[in-house]
């Protein structure tokens, strides 16, 4: 998940939101096993509402992330990642 984020984030959209000072969000997003969006939120937020939106629209542009596996599948009908998010010149999620 964080690696489709990272690598498929536009450059023009990574260099925006890093121009703004804000400080690293922690988002928590549920992944359903068909790859849908269950939820997103913000554990702590940017600080910046254009940069948690900037964020909202970033996770939404990536669906549908891959279904699980199915032994992943078999245990787990949604699962939670969370991840704070660092934007310099490039996306990073730790």
């Amino acid at each position: 998940w964080a690696r489709k984020i990272q690598l498929n984030t536009a450059v023009e959209t990574v260099r925006e939101i890093a121009k703004r000072p804000h400080r690293p969000a922690m988002v928590r997003v549920s992944i359903r096993s068909d790859g849908s969006v269950e939820s997103m939120s913000f554990d702590v937020s940017s600080g910046v509402p254009e940069v948690d939106e900037a964020i909202r629209r970033i996770v939404e542009s990536q669906r549908p992330y891959p279904v699980f596996p199915p032994a992943l599948a078999r245990d787990y009908d949604v699962i939670e990642i969370r991840r704070t998010w660092h934007f310099d010149d490039a996306v990073r999620l730790q």
